[in-house]
């Protein structure tokens, strides 16, 4: 018996007030290169009045902030990912600095933080970065935006041990369990939640994502990256969030639209944004 096909609905006929926010995406990359303006428009048709962009390359950064320039609905986020760590050296960390003093749009550092499923980048790598980018945003005073994957261990003692309790803080792509989430929670951190919260089998983080409070929850895709159901499988997009939206308000058992606007108005909050 062959699998039944997925209904791929249109994210626009579920259009929300234009008050959303799509706390985390990657819209510099290449796989938007052929319709930038259009996912953007699509963005905004759907009730997305901020989006944040998360550049990885602070040695292109200069060039890639040309692609939002006449958007002002985006703001930017800039930091080294966990497994670049052996891609970029000192000169990275300097044009890092520069861009976060100089860049009015850049909002936090990010996403920063431990990767241990990939062995390409040493462990101890990883921690030597991430201990001179949490430096660099507490000098700065700028708010992060936490990566962490099969480290929370290691993650969570670093920021502990280097006073990041009661700091702005962004868990991004929080995928965890309740313990998870009460740790966080504790450390006075914000959560922010990707697709993958709409697949079915996702119990232990539909059961987590019930108890975080209104004030402490963001949306976000991690575009183009983690679509949500129904489009599991192909490009994501900041359009997709209603449908992440939609699950979360079943989850936690309110109307869709206060949700929409909670995020988004969390999402604003956080980053200082207007």
């Amino acid at each position: 018996m062959g699998h039944k096909k997925v209904q791929r609905i249109d994210p626009l006929s579920l259009a929300l007030p234009l008050c959303g926010a799509d706390s985390h995406a990657h819209l510099d990359d290449e796989d938007f290169d052929a319709d930038r303006d259009a996912v953007l428009a699509r963005a905004e048709a759907v009730g997305l009045a901020t989006l944040i962009n998360i550049f990885l390359d602070p040695l292109q950064f200069a060039v890639r902030k040309a692609l939002f320039a006449g958007h002002k609905q985006v703001a930017y986020v800039l930091g080294i990912h966990p497994c670049d760590g052996l891609r970029f050296a000192e000169d990275a960390l300097l044009e890092l600095e520069k861009a976060l003093r100089e860049e009015p749009r850049l909002v936090a550092v990010g996403e920063i933080g431990l990767d241990y499923h990939w062995p390409d980048c040493p462990r101890e790598v990883q921690l030597a970065l991430f201990e001179r980018e949490l430096a660099l945003a507490r000098a700065l005073q700028k708010p992060v935006v936490i990566h962490c994957r099969e480290a929370e261990a290691d993650c969570l003692t670093m920021l502990e041990s280097h006073g990041f309790a009661g700091y702005p803080l962004l868990w991004h792509c929080f995928g965890g369990d309740q313990a998870l989430a009460r740790r966080l929670l504790h450390n006075g951190w914000m959560i922010s939640v990707p697709g993958p919260v709409t697949y079915p089998a996702n119990t232990s983080l539909r059961a987590a994502i019930a108890e975080i409070p209104d004030d402490r929850l963001l949306l976000e895709t991690d575009a183009p990256y983690l679509s949500p159901h129904p489009w599991r499988g192909t490009r994501n997009e900041p359009a997709y969030t209603v449908f992440t939206a939609r699950t979360l308000a079943d989850i936690r058992q309110q109307p869709l639209e206060e949700l929409w606007r909670l995020c988004g108005d969390n999402c604003r909050r956080f980053f200082a944004l207007g």
